[in-house]
């Protein structure tokens, strides 16, 4: 039904992704080049109907049309009374480090992670205490009995867990989940769990929301979602925030709201709203799309050297290039100098990541055919 092929110009359009860095094809930031549900113009058209923009109130609507998405499509059901409104998943991770911690108090990742984990907790003066996941085989696993090591730490008050696990995309097994909750109960560690990729995931593939898993993650956690990322509208400012805990929910929104990220812009509902009641089937279009671009770009590539970490989530790919060297900002500059392909290195992630690259390949077919064309090129230069 939609056209994930068509290319929309977006230079010159005051784009994160395409005007702050002057590169001939950026796949750096996770950001979609895809023109959006029909649905999301619709909610915005209909808004502007009243062509005044003052403040807004969150309705009702907005929280029920996240209930029924989780419900039909991950299998739970949120109480209404759970929920509060965020600007965003990033200004709630950073409101809650401010609100649950202290100052020089310690923050557990599973690295490496999402890099604005670390500026939520760095700027905010408390102190990150890295779990490195096991890297082995070219696949990822929590290695349990550091993580254990970590939340013994009387100054660890929080952990932040990425569920599906970004950039590595891996979609955390219920029983992996189950021993967090576990260890975050025994020594007393809140759990944030950002799952804002949650329906980027292939068909055949499910995720598991954290606080589904049992009373004690439900109780023990702060669950942060949004519909902006898999629906490619993250200059919307949306998203929403679940606690069945009634302290915790009081903290995270007494924070929310004392940090001033409490309150949408008037264009933060409707288009969600339209969004996950009616956009399912460009979801499940998207994903499939994305699909086929890992295949293409992990195909065109495969003799190269690079390996590719296997992943069922995310449309990013986390990609080793050890083979090549074991700091790969030396890779991503050259590929940058060479031939204008932008792409992240891994230290962004934390030194887990060093030898390796994130690639975002929610683009067009041309685009992911011209960034083969482009990385080969880079790579039989870097041999030389």
């Amino acid at each position: 039904m939609y056209d994930f092929d068509k290319k929309i110009p977006r230079k010159n359009t005051n784009s994160l992704k395409w005007d702050s860095i002057d590169s001939k094809l950026p796949m750096w930031v996770a950001d979609m080049d895809f023109p959006v549900f029909d649905g999301i113009n619709k909610g915005i058209l209909d808004r502007m109907k009243c062509p005044i923009y003052g403040y807004s109130i969150t309705p009702d609507e907005y929280f029920l049309a996240y209930i029924s998405w989780w419900k039909r499509r991950h299998h739970i059901e949120f109480d209404r009374d759970w929920m509060l409104f965020s600007t965003g998943v990033v200004p709630t991770i950073s409101s809650t480090v401010r609100k649950l911690t202290t100052p020089a108090e310690k923050v557990i990742l599973l690295t490496p992670c999402f890099n604005m984990f670390y500026n939520s907790i760095l700027n905010n003066g408390r102190v990150v205490l890295s779990s490195d996941l096991i890297y082995e085989n070219h696949e990822y696993r929590i290695d349990f009995s550091d993580l254990e090591n970590k939340m013994k730490d009387p100054q660890a008050t929080l952990m932040i867990l990425c569920n599906p696990h970004n950039p590595v995309g891996r979609i955390w097994t219920k029983e992996e989940l189950e021993r967090i909750g576990q260890l975050s109960v025994k020594y007393n560690v809140v759990v944030l769990s950002d799952e804002i990729h949650c329906d980027i995931v292939e068909e055949g593939y499910e995720y598991i929301p954290y606080c589904s898993v049992s009373d004690e993650c439900k109780m023990n956690s702060i669950t942060a979602i949004s519909a902006t990322k898999c629906f490619g509208v993250p200059g919307l400012q949306s998203s929403a925030v679940v606690v069945p805990n009634p302290f915790l929910r009081h903290k995270v929104w007494r924070g929310l709201n004392t940090d001033e990220c409490a309150e949408g812009n008037v264009f933060a509902y409707t288009p969600i709203i339209n969004a996950l009641n009616d956009g399912e089937t460009w979801v499940n279009e998207m994903n499939a799309y994305v699909k086929e671009n890992k295949r293409l770009f992990t195909e065109g590539l495969k003799d190269t050297g690079l390996i590719f970490i296997e992943a069922h989530a995310l449309y990013v790919l986390w990609v080793d290039v050890s083979n090549y060297t074991l700091d790969a900002k030396e890779f991503v500059d050259h590929l940058y100098k060479t031939t204008g392909l932008y792409i992240t290195e891994g230290i962004e992630y934390g030194e887990a990541g060093k030898s390796f690259v994130r690639i975002n390949l929610a683009t067009t077919k041309d685009n992911i055919k011209e960034a083969i064309s482009l990385m080969k090129e880079a790579i039989n230069s870097f041999k030389k």
